[in-house]
């Protein structure tokens, strides 16, 4: 990829306070080039421009990284890993698990795995509502739905000790006040995403 978007990418991401390694670095880059390539025929996501898609997807999703805790990860409506498939990069310790419906979108991370050897990367083609999976630690999501339906759909996905990790763009007020009964607000997190505008936020819900 483009020498400029690799500069682009560590730039917003040291504004950040988060200093990658060369090796994150270039799978990241080789995460992006994937993308690039399988957009044109799939239409993985609306967002075209690779320079677009470095301060949207790649940065937008590093935001959370401070966050991170583990062991295990859920991230949840991933579509084509975002998340996901960043912070499997940037935390190889920690066993990230993404959850899509959409069969294109899993069979692109599942190539992502593949070629990137991301060891600690596991892709499930499924509904959340329906998939089995053992209940994660940590379970995110990046626009995949309300925190009310968030919570009702995954709630079997987390465990009983474990957080629900929301991206949101504005502070959702509303949401907030419909929450389900016996789930509470643990923080907040004000995110500066550097490239992009408006507002992002860090959510972290758990049980009372």
């Amino acid at each position: 990829m483009d020498t400029r978007l690799r500069e682009q990418l560590l730039r917003q991401s040291g504004a950040m306070g988060i200093e990658l390694t060369q090796e994150q670095a270039d799978r990241l880059m080789a995460y992006l080039a994937l993308l690039v390539k399988w957009n044109r025929a799939y239409n993985l996501t609306a967002v075209r421009d690779p320079a677009e898609m470095v301060d949207r997807h790649l940065v937008d999703s590093l935001s959370v990284l401070p966050y991170i805790s583990g062991p295990r990860l859920l991230d949840v409506g991933s579509g084509p890993g975002l998340p996901g498939i960043p912070l499997a990069i940037c935390r190889p310790d920690v066993a990230v698990t993404t959850l899509d419906s959409n069969g294109k979108k899993t069979r692109f991370q599942l190539q992502v795995k593949s070629e990137l050897g991301l060891d600690n990367l596991s892709v499930v083609n499924a509904r959340a509502e329906s998939c089995g999976l053992e209940p994660f630690e940590q379970v995110i999501s990046r626009a995949f739905a309300s925190i009310e339906e968030m919570i009702n759909w995954t709630a079997p996905l987390c465990r009983r000790d474990g957080v629900f990790l929301a991206m949101k763009g504005l502070y959702p007020e509303d949401e907030l006040r419909a929450l389900p009964a016996g789930y509470d607000l643990k923080s907040s997190h004000p995110l500066r995403v550097p490239g992009t505008e408006g507002a992002r936020h860090l959510l972290i819900l758990g049980r009372v």
